[in-house]
């Protein structure tokens, strides 16, 4: 499991739901930033990510889905993700761009929830092949189904109609995301050779 605080709200209910999570350690693996991002920057969580880093979680943030670019530069510098959920607007920035692929640095891109919320408004239009062009590791997830609907599944199909994807494009996004998961190196091994 990966634990999110919810941005818009302030740090001290994300430090309580930390302390509320710690004696589960054994079952939640990270933790992560959602809700609103439009005038909830990153950095204002970065005492809490600081905690987290040191209990040992993963960590990952919601960053520039509806935020501007400079919220993926805040959840990199400043909370130090492991991997960057959405990071659409990250495509406004080529310094940053060029970083997210040096870094090899995962985005889990969900195309179904990022039109239910508008942040596109056509699938066509989905930054998802642009950034598989400029060399960026993409995964495609589902963010929420029971309220933006679409499963894993339907976000590939839908993705995969609406920006014409060959088949090697959407194993590379399948091999992706066994790359950028949570899972023991043997079973990634196990999962990409199957």
């Amino acid at each position: 499991l990966i634990m999110c605080f919810l941005r818009d709200l302030d740090e001290t209910s994300a430090q309580k739901t930390l302390d509320a999570a710690m004696p589960f350690r054994d079952r939640i693996m990270g933790i992560g930033l959602d809700s609103a991002e439009r005038g909830n920057p990153p950095g204002k969580f970065a005492r809490v990510y600081a905690r987290a880093r040191d209990a040992g979680f993963f960590l990952t943030a919601h960053a520039g889905e509806e935020g501007p670019a400079s919220y993926v530069w805040e959840a990199l510098d400043i909370l130090g993700v492991m991997r960057v959920d959405h990071g659409n607007h990250a495509m406004d920035d080529d310094a940053l761009v060029g970083r997210l692929a040096r870094e090899k640095m995962a985005l889990t891109v969900c195309p179904l929830s990022n039109l239910r919320l508008r942040v596109v408004d056509d699938l066509r239009r989905h930054p998802l092949r642009r950034m598989m062009d400029k060399g960026l590791v993409v995964t495609v997830n589902s963010d929420d189904p029971a309220y933006y609907g679409g499963y894993v599944n339907q976000n590939y199909r839908a993705v995969s109609e609406a920006l014409t994807l060959s088949r090697d494009e959407i194993v590379a996004i399948v091999r992706n995301g066994f790359h950028a998961s949570l899972m023991g190196d043997d079973e990634k091994k196990k999962a990409l050779a199957e």
